[in-house]
């Protein structure tokens, strides 16, 4: 990794995430009752654990407007969560002022046009290796992991490492 990089990484302080095509696979699952449903990968989930147990806040923002984001979060005890959000640059640079951070502590990850402006803020900005272009072409990180499939977990040891913080859980977890 770029020492450049890789000296960012030890600023972050807050991963903010992306959920639809980051934290799941992006599809749209429909019950025969017309109930939605959303593929998480439980290893994101380990991933955003071992955030919180060094130090590092998350935060959940999205477009969709969603109990099973809100159920989500609860159970990955995410404090900041965002729903239907069409400004994420707007909810991030909030959240910064909100929480006494520069953008340059924060880190971000997403999969499609409607993360960018968040791009314009974040101090690290990441994508799953099946983002689109667009967002792969102005990502500091592109993951070997997609979206919903480990993704998030990729760039929480990405962070880690740099900040020389284990991997493993605290013994009283």
């Amino acid at each position: 990794m770029d020492s450049t990089i890789h000296n960012r990484l030890k600023k972050v302080r807050l991963l903010a995430m992306d959920i639809d095509g980051t934290l799941t696979d992006g599809a749209m699952y429909y019950s025969p009752e017309g109930d939605m449903l959303k593929r998480f990968d439980t290893r994101d989930g380990m991933g955003i654990t071992l955030l919180h147990c060094s130090g590092i806040q998350t935060a959940f923002i999205t477009s969709e407007e969603t109990d099973i984001v809100r159920m989500r979060a609860k159970k990955l005890k995410i404090n900041h969560v965002f729903l239907g959000i069409k400004k994420k640059n707007e909810i991030l640079a909030s959240l910064c002022e909100k929480l006494g951070l520069a953008f340059d502590e924060i880190a971000y990850i997403g999969d499609d046009i409607n993360d960018i402006p968040a791009f314009q803020v974040a101090g690290i900005t990441a994508c799953p290796a099946d983002a689109c272009s667009q967002v792969k072409n102005r990502a500091l990180i592109q993951c070997t992991r997609n979206g919903g499939h480990g993704a998030v977990r990729e760039l929480a040891e990405i962070i880690l490492t740099a900040q020389e913080k284990p991997l493993t859980l605290p013994e009283d977890w």
